[in-house]
């Protein structure tokens, strides 16, 4: 029987311990005295592995509502940004390089994208929001029932924020739906381009995995969605 061979895996290791030990030289190395050695480390151990840290991470966020036409153009922005801070890396922390310098990145994206692109976050799909006893549908080409939404919101997070530990008795839930909450809060200078970006934003607030805050949004997306369509037949008179 033919040996079956496994198909190799592509290599990811742009930014390796190597890197690491390099951008620990840079830093030892004289911005004055020791100028071109630290432009030659630079250019040949530690460029490359930003620009791709960048790259990656805008791809994999979708972090593409910018204010230039070129993603290279705002991958430099970042990396000029990753250059004024690099002289804060220190190894015995426990940090890694890699994990350090992409946190840093997602944060400069997300605020770079937050000033950019000031538009209201919507968090709900409209048009899925249909009683079980009622035929109709709202869709969001209705701006009546747009602005409506908009209204519900903030009754929506006044009225949880009042019951949070009541709906979430555990502390850590508590937290983590506040932060959620928090979104819809400033969501009128918040403007969030995927789910991958959402969690981003929960995480930098809270210390949890990704299942714990799927767990909560779930629930909180529950209510949401019986509530309003209670608001909106009862309330606002919706058939």
């Amino acid at each position: 029987m033919p040996e079956i061979r496994k198909r190799k895996k592509k290599s990811k290791n742009y930014f390796t311990q190597e890197t690491e030990d390099f951008i620990v030289i840079y830093n030892k190395l004289d911005s004055i005295k020791d100028e071109k050695e630290r432009s030659r480390v630079y250019e040949k151990n530690i460029h490359y592995p930003f620009f791709k840290l960048t790259q990656n991470i805008i791809h994999t966020f979708k972090f593409y509502h910018t204010e230039v036409e070129n993603l290279e153009h705002l991958q430099h922005e970042i990396i000029t940004f990753l250059l004024s801070k690099i002289h804060l890396f220190d190894p015995t922390r426990g940090a890694k390089a890699y994990s350090y310098f992409g946190t840093i990145v997602k944060r400069w994206l997300i605020l770079y994208n937050t000033k950019n692109y000031k538009k209201k976050i919507q968090k709900v799909d409209v048009s899925v929001l249909t009683s079980e006893n009622s035929t109709h549908t709202y869709t969001q080409g209705d701006e009546k029932v747009k602005s409506d939404l908009d209204k519900y919101v903030d009754i929506f997070v006044d009225h949880v924020s009042e019951n949070i530990y009541e709906l979430f008795p555990k502390k850590n839930d508590a937290q983590i739906a506040d932060a959620i909450l928090e979104l819809f809060r400033k969501r009128e200078l918040l403007e969030v381009f995927n789910k991958k970006a959402l969690y981003i934003y929960i995480r930098e607030m809270v210390d949890v995995k990704t299942p714990k805050i799927t767990k909560i949004a779930d629930k909180l997306h529950v209510i949401f969605k019986q509530q309003y369509i209670f608001y909106l037949e009862n309330i606002l008179g919706y058939t």
